[in-house]
């Protein structure tokens, strides 16, 4: 089997999906469960919270929406409250929708009761959603298609996706790729799509039981073939996902679940950022280990959970790849760091021409804990500190200098005249500053305080400076 090898991360925001498919609204009831009802020998759950999300394709153009991809939505409502309901939350999201709203149907709603954070009972409340009359969805996609870089069918088999030939020959006929999460008895209905994300027990109901890999891989050559399939991604729950694609070998990618909570739309999750990354242009192999990063990060929420850029980047290893970071990635890996009881120790400085100075206070800061963020002003920022002359080196070779210090686990820009921004967002534990400063002197030392942290003061190596440096130089 093939093996996969690191890219760089992609642009989520150039992209564009076409999401069509069965959508829903899920419903969760929670609270907690202390006795057994005197009426029937079951738990009463006394409900203190209510929360709506969106569900079926819903859930998936919603996990877009969260990457930052430009999504647009066609499905069936009824015309009820929950679609209502359902509409508002998409809305919320950035999701630009094309509803059908039918008075004859119920907008399909599942109402799930939990208590500690375990599901007791889901209710369902549907009716089959398959066209009655002439459906407009076929003429609205194929609209819709020219503004798209793609185009994903979630099918729920709900009825909204009964015949989706129409659909892939839309979208073939454009030169888009068509993305199917299928379901049923009868895949030949998908015949032509570029790919199919069916799970293993899915997939068995096609072709029968598959015994071991060898079986599998067999049986999924000859139905992709079969079926006129560029590629199948098969999911494998905790054994990972299973890729076969024309005219290449079979590629195992394994699960990098740490803890799983709820697995309740992780299917979603999976297509939606496969479609996202081949969207910007990622190969088929690199967009289905994104995948599988954000399968991890879903199955670790509870619910219809949807995975941010910054989570995938820092579940796929950005964040140990490169020490430069967003703010918003900076924030998700110090709460990973913390979270497994790493001590993050946070300073600042502009770091114009590195001495020696610079180095031995960062090991000095590097001591105080397990990890160490170097904030950086960047170009401007330096300028209205330091004068018109300076940086005399620009924002990104400043960075990569710190960058290669063994002592510095991770640097981020800021652009305001202190860091105190980016120090309250990011919550470090100790905070460090060199120099002759007292504490309330210093930038972000009442948010770091507030949250329990600790700031501490080191001396500055003695005839270290960079202005005495240039100085020096200009006098040569």
């Amino acid at each position: 089997m093939r093996s996969i090898h690191a890219f760089p991360f992609p642009e989520f925001t150039r992209s564009a999906v076409l999401v069509a498919g069965d959508l829903m609204l899920d419903r969760y009831w929670s609270g907690a469960t202390t006795r057994i009802s005197p009426e029937a020998p079951v738990p009463v759950v006394q409900v203190t919270q209510i929360e709506e999300r969106s569900g079926g394709a819903a859930n998936v153009a919603h996990n877009l929406a969260a990457l930052g991809v430009h999504t647009t939505l066609v499905g069936v409502t009824g015309t009820d409250d929950a679609a209502n309901r359902l509409a508002e939350l998409l809305a919320a999201a950035g999701i630009t929708t094309h509803l059908h709203r039918r008075a004859d149907v119920p907008t399909i709603t599942k109402l799930r009761v939990m208590s500690q954070h375990q599901q007791l009972l889901r209710l369902d409340f549907e009716q089959s959603l398959a066209p009655v009359a002439d459906d407009p969805l076929p003429t609205l996609v194929t609209q819709l298609l020219d503004h798209a870089n793609l185009l994903l069918l979630s099918d729920y088999a709900k009825g909204t996706l009964t015949d989706p030939q129409p659909l892939i020959a839309a979208a073939h006929a454009r030169g888009k790729p068509v993305l199917i999460d299928p379901k049923g008895h009868d895949f030949t209905r998908y015949r032509g799509a570029t790919l199919l994300t069916p799970n293993l027990h899915e997939l068995e109901r096609i072709v029968g039981a598959c015994g071991d890999d060898t079986i599998l891989i067999d049986k999924g050559q000859r139905l992709r073939k079969e079926l006129e399939l560029t590629a199948l991604l098969i999911t494998l729950g905790e054994r990972g996902m299973l890729l076969l694609a024309q005219n290449a070998a079979p590629l195992h990618l394994p699960t990098q679940a740490r803890e799983v909570f709820d697995v309740t739309g992780a299917g979603d999750t999976v297509i939606a950022t496969l479609a996202a990354a081949l969207a910007t242009g990622v190969t088929l192999t690199d967009a289905c280990a994104l995948a599988n990063c954000a399968a991890s990060v879903a199955v670790g929420k509870l619910g219809t959970a949807t995975v941010t850029a910054a989570e995938l980047e820092q579940a796929a290893g950005g964040a140990e790849r490169s020490k430069i970071l967003t703010a918003q990635s900076l924030e998700i890996a110090v709460a990973a760091a913390q979270a497994r009881g790493e001590r993050v120790v946070m300073t600042n400085g502009c770091f114009d021409l590195l001495h020696a100075g610079h180095v031995a206070y960062l090991q000095q800061a590097r001591q105080l804990g397990e990890r160490l963020i170097v904030a950086v002003n960047d170009d401007e920022s330096v300028r209205r500190l330091k004068g018109k002359t300076r940086p005399i080196n620009s924002l990104n070779q400043r960075m990569a200098v710190l960058a290669g210090l063994a002592a510095v686990n991770w640097l981020c820009a800021f652009s305001e005249d202190t860091p105190e921004q980016l120090i309250c967002r990011i919550k470090p534990d100790v905070l460090v500053k060199g120099g002759d400063y007292q504490i309330e002197q210093i930038a972000g030392a009442n948010c770091v305080q507030a949250h329990g942290g600790t700031v501490r003061i080191l001396d500055f190596v003695p005839e270290c400076s960079t202005s005495q440096m240039i100085g020096t130089i200009r006098s040569i």
